[in-house]
C-alpha cells in the first residue's frame, strides 16, 4: 500500500495498514455524522467501555480497508478480514492508547490534499 496514505500498526504480532478510503469515510459518517465529529465523540466519551469499543471499531474498519483492497486485486488468494473480537483479544488497553495516535494519523493522511500550482498558469498576471 502507499506509505503516504496508510499508517502501520501491529495487532497480535501482525502488521496491519490503517487506511482511510471513501468506503471507510462513508461508514464513519454514518456512525458519527462525519469525520469532523469523530474527534469530539472519542474525546468526550465518558464511558471507558464505550471508548474502547469505538477505538476497536475504528481500528477494525481502517485495517480492513487495505485487506479488502488486497482481496480485490488478489481474488485467487484473499486474506481474511480482521474482526472486532480479534482486535479485543489480541491487544491490551495500553496498545489502544497508541492506536488512537495511529487512527489520527491515518485520518490525516486520508484527508490530506496536495495542492500544486501550474507553472504557466493562464490566469497569471503578466508584468
Amino acid at each position: 500500500m502507499d506509505n503516504e496514505r496508510a499508517t502501520v500498526i501491529a495487532v497480535g504480532g501482525e502488521e496491519y495498514e490503517l487506511l482511510l478510503t471513501t468506503k471507510a469515510t462513508k461508514e464513519i459518517a454514518g456512525r458519527y455524522g462525519g469525520l469532523e465529529n469523530l474527534g469530539d465523540k472519542l474525546m468526550k466519551n465518558e464511558n471507558f467501555e464505550m471508548a474502547i469499543g469505538e477505538i476497536v471499531w475504528l481500528i477494525t474498519l481502517l485495517a480492513n480497508q487495505s485487506i479488502l483492497i488486497y482481496n480485490i486485486k488478489h481474488k485467487d488468494k484473499p486474506k481474511p478480514v480482521l474482526t472486532e473480537d480479534e482486535v479485543e483479544l489480541l491487544t491490551t488497553p495500553y496498545d489502544l492508547a497508541g492506536y488512537k495516535a495511529a487512527i489520527t494519523q491515518a485520518l490525516y493522511k486520508g484527508t490530506k490534499r496536495n495542492v500544486e500550482s501550474e507553472p504557466d498558469s493562464k490566469n497569471a498576471e503578466v508584468g
